[in-house]
């Protein structure tokens, strides 16, 4: 194995092996409990003796994680590195002063003959609003994880990514821990712990006052019951002030017993505790009183408990605290045991600033002495003796810190400092500073406007600015592009168009004057209309793309009756002065219509269809000539709704059936363009459905890969519709990664890293899943549907490969297996025929491109790229965009790898990616979600986060129509 894939984001295939080991979603086993030099101890060596292991051991445990393999001591004392077995047992012969070096989250321990461990596994999610002295101090979900060895009542939890402010002040807080002691505590004959009495749903409220200070803390712990893996899943919230304590010092606290009363449905305890803080030859000794409610619901439909004593005794051998600020990880670990109440022939006294029977004033501290003396002192912010205190005004002492440009207010105990209007606080958060204006990017030239001769930069205030295109160009605002005006026949018929960036001039042809829009026939040329008209048509036909129609005239220069066009292959009948007559044009290959001379009988014509007669009565409301910002349908040749819209001669377009009724969610804005598909198709024959079958939603919705499952979340244009979100393919024993989708047979696809598998599933109700590709794969991860070619692409980061294969998984072939270290993000370009991949080798990330036979291979972007997780072909703007998991960016090319340009520069940890109208979606392995950003802005506009919290793989938009194109 090599080492970059020890390294995030991990090769799948041992990810898989650590998910199906410890579920452990945000921390890493060594996160959890850490081994070797993170300890200060170092690390054991593969060959070591077990006398040099006692050296470097602070535990007899036996094993030792080392990168998904454990290290193994064996009966003849040689250590050698083992896959971890299903079925293992292990010998402690003491309970550690530190953490033992335990893998998180093993699988079940073998028990027979009484010699192995019972496992218990919590997991859950902790917030919390503290204020660690007088630093507010916020967190929100963070992940927690305990480990419970039932036999002797061992109990260790860690908490991942709490600030380090928080996190220090709350090392004394062992009752955070405490309470899975307590749960599954060791039993004395006879006596039982916690959870056989509230089961899997209760509550746990602790109040928890500390001394001499008198912070307040309230922690709430909610268990929500067994997730589908038996894992207790518990919510932690913890509110108040906590007492500061600098960094590097280190909690001792001291074994201790608790009582615990018990009544029908709540369980109370109420405690002193002592800590004592440790830096070198500082000792300091504090103290806490808690009071513990466990209120719960006793099931009316259990077996019935016999009597449970009102009173039960918890003793706490064992208590260890360790925050360490490089791993972000705050660890606890107990030892308990529960039984009867021992009897104390000498209880000792409670200091009055413990119990709270002080006469020390409200805003004073009590300060602990011996035995039950103590002394009061009014606390910051107030003056007294102590029994007595009153507020000190410090803006009138003058004993305050505000700076000029600030005003000071007194509060009690304390003060405020606020700058007057037009000022804003420094880094100091003392010094009041003059609120400089915002740059305007459009003035400094720090916008991402096109250049100046092409597009116009508009300043909205702040830091805010829009782009738009000049007269001449179109596009975003961001890239312009010339218009060719002389496509769209701006010119007079009898003038000559000449196409200059942003602009065009016409030029009557000869034999003609005017200024090229209006062209009047030179009297002095001496040629009839028809001849004219043909010599104009033969000096345009010249002009690059042209397919204008060149009149046919008889030998007296007249009009023929009958035109047909050279190139299109469409006939129709004219007048004599050569204008079209109405409802004549005939299809190509079909028999042209009747035109006979003047005087004979009407040529034949067809009926008007809907969009002519529409056209017809919208033109005769508008006078005959509409504005530009007005709609007038727009028909072809045989009189059918050309599938584009446009209101005018503007960029607001859209998408009509064969009737002209608006197709829903095609509607873009300016600089887009939807893609359309024909508004007449060739009739197909399909069986029609089964009476019971309902057929699916018709819309554009995503599916996203989430572990075993599917899930369907629909799009309303691009909004996420989170509230209709559903599960689409529940696939037990799978690990889903690479997803695609095929738009012209309504199926979905996948790759599966546990099963070593590529599968596919109809979007009809009812289909049942099919596995196409079985051998062969190792570690499938990205997958891309060609559904013009009925081809589909995918990469294998177990064997460094490329593969293709049909639809059916007929005709496989290996496109490259060499210069790949970890291929993971593949995608296709079916119009122009180009294939595209990630590789995210530590050592040189790269995206690479070659046609789709595997020819004509290179490297496409090699700079500024850390982790290239997510890859994705626009068939719309035609762009290649990628999601960076190391440079945390968002960015698109042109396919030939120009025009690179940044979208967004703060994404989390993204994993796959995909594009729909203007937005981008890419699943998220910080947030355990979907999120949405704006093409155009670079801007977040939503996300969604599934309820069930684990990490998310591929995306795929599901369209209600296949792209149009050719292959």
């Amino acid at each position: 194995m090599r080492g970059d894939r020890a390294l995030p984001p991990p090769p799948l295939l041992p990810l898989l092996l650590l998910l199906l080991l410890s579920r452990a979603a945000a921390l890493h086993p060594d996160e959890l409990f850490p081994y070797g030099q993170s300890w200060g101890d170092q690390l054991l060596q593969e060959g070591d003796d077990e006398s040099s292991a006692a050296v470097k051991l602070a535990s007899p445990l036996r094993f030792y994680e080392a990168q998904f393999s454990y290290l193994y001591v064996g009966t003849n004392g040689i250590i050698s590195t083992q896959d971890f077995p299903r079925e293992t047992q292990y010998v402690d012969d003491d309970f550690p002063t530190d953490f033992p070096a335990i893998a998180p989250f093993l699988a079940d321990i073998d028990t027979s003959q009484g010699r192995g461990q019972v496992l218990y596994r919590v997991n859950g999610k902790v917030s919390g609003h503290l204020r660690v002295g007088h630093t507010p101090v916020h967190f929100t979900d963070v992940d927690l994880h305990a480990y419970i060895v039932g036999n002797d009542g061992r109990a260790y939890t860690a908490i991942s990514h709490i600030p380090q402010p928080a996190a220090q002040a709350l090392l004394p807080l062992t009752p955070i821990g405490g309470l899975f002691g307590w749960l599954f505590a060791l039993e004395k004959p006879g006596w039982e712990n916690g959870f056989r009495l509230t089961g899997a749903a209760f509550t746990h409220d602790m109040e928890v006052i500390f001394y001499p200070g008198e912070e307040r803390v309230r922690i709430t712990q909610t268990a929500e019951g067994l997730d589908p893996e038996n894992y207790l899943s518990i919510k932690t919230n913890i509110q108040g002030q906590v007492p500061y304590i600098p960094a590097n010092f280190t909690a001792h606290i001291a074994p201790y017993k608790e009582l615990y009363h018990y009544t029908d449905s709540a369980v109370t305890s109420t405690s002193s505790r002592d800590y004592s803080l440790i830096l070198g030859a500082i000792n300091q000794t504090l103290s806490y009183r808690i009071y513990q409610n466990i209120t719960y619901q006793a099931c009316r439909h259990a077996p019935r408990h016999r009597a449970i004593p009102k009173t039960q005794q918890l003793n706490v051998d064992r208590v260890f605290a360790l925050y360490t600020d490089g791993e972000g990880v705050l660890r606890f670990a107990v030892t308990n045991q529960l039984g009867p109440v021992e009897v104390d022939s000498t209880p000792t006294p409670v200091n009055p600033c413990f119990d709270g029977s002080h006469t020390c004033d409200t805003k004073a501290r009590c300060h602990p002495g011996t035995g039950v003396d103590y002394t009061c002192k009014c606390a910051s912010g107030y003056q007294g003796d102590g029994r007595s205190c009153v507020d000190v005004n410090e803006c009138a002492t003058g004993f305050h810190h505000c700076g000029p440009n600030s005003v000071c207010t007194n509060l009690p105990g304390s003060y405020s400092c606020d700058c007057r209007s037009g000022y804003e606080f420094a880094d100091d958060h003392h010094t009041c500073i003059l609120i400089a204006p915002p740059p305007n990017p459009c003035a400094d030239g720090s916008h991402s406007c096109a250049p100046a001769d092409q597009a116009r930069c508009i300043y909205h205030g702040g830091s805010t600015f829009s782009c738009t295109c000049l007269p001449g160009y179109t596009g975003s605002g961001h890239q312009c592009t010339d218009v060719d005006e002389c496509s769209e026949n701006r010119c007079h018929p009898s003038a000559t168009c000449y196409n200059t960036p942003g602009s065009f001039s016409c030029r009557c042809l000869p034999g003609y004057h005017g200024d090229g829009f209006q062209c009047a026939p030179d009297p002095t040329s001496g040629l009839k209309p028809c001849e004219r008209q043909q010599r104009s048509a033969h000096a345009q036909h010249a002009y690059p793309g042209s397919r204008l129609h060149i009149p046919q005239c008889d030998e007296q220069g007249h009009f023929l009756p009958l035109q047909c066009h050279g190139s299109t292959g469409f006939c129709w009948c004219v007048d004599p002065d050569g204008h079209e007559v109405p409802g004549t044009r005939t299809p190509p290959g079909s028999t042209p219509p009747h035109c006979g001379p003047a005087g004979e009988p009407e040529p034949t014509r067809r009926p008007r269809t809907v969009c002519e007669r529409w056209r017809e009565n919208l033109l005769e409301h508008y006078g005959g000539t509409p504005r530009d910002d007005q709609y007038v349908p727009q028909c072809d040749d045989l009189g059918h709704f050309i599938p584009l819209q446009c209101h005018g001669k503007s960029d607001f377009c859209w998408c009509v059936d064969k009737d002209g009724r608006e197709v829903q969610g095609t509607r873009s804005q300016p600089g887009t363009t939807p893609a359309c598909i024909p508004t007449v198709v060739p009739p197909t024959a399909r069986p029609l459905p089964r009476p019971d079958v309902t057929p699916p939603p018709v819309g554009t919705f995503l599916l996203y890969a989430q572990g075993q499952q599917i899930g369907h979340l629909p799009l309303n244009g691009t909004r996420l519709q989170k509230d209709m979100a559903k599960t689409l393919l529940s696939l037990h024993g799978s690990i889903v990664v690479g997803i695609d989708y095929d738009c012209r047979e309504r199926m979905v696809y996948w790759t599966d890293v546990a099963g070593r598998a590529i599968s596919r599933a109809s979007l009809e109700p009812g289909a049942e899943p099919e596995t196409i590709i079985s051998s062969g794969l190792i570690s499938p991860e990205g997958l891309a549907i060609d559904h013009f070619r009925r081809t589909m692409y995918w990469t294998d980061s177990g064997l460094d490969k490329i593969e293709r294969a049909r639809l059916d998984g007929s005709e496989r072939k290996a496109l490259f297996h060499t210069d790949l270290v970890n291929p993971r993000a593949i995608a296709v370009d079916p119009i122009r025929g180009n294939l595209y991949w990630t590789d995210w080798n530590r050592e040189a990330p790269k995206i690479e491109t070659s046609s789709l036979e595997g020819e004509n291979r290179r490297i496409l972007v090699n700079k500024d790229i850390g982790l290239p997780n997510g890859l994705t072909f626009d068939p719309f703007s035609k762009l290649l965009c990628w999601a960076d998991a190391g440079t945390k960016k968002l960015e698109c090319t042109l396919p030939d790898g120009t025009g690179r340009r940044v979208i967004q520069n703060h994404l989390n940890y993204p994993f796959s990616i995909v594009s729909f109208a203007d937005h981008f979606y890419h699943t998220d392995w910080r947030r355990d979600g979907v999120i949405s950003v704006n093409r155009d802005s670079g801007q977040f506009t939503d996300e969604y986060l599934p309820e069930q919290r684990s990490h998310l793989y591929g995306i795929t938009a599901v369209y209600p129509y296949c792209p149009t194109g050719r292959k």
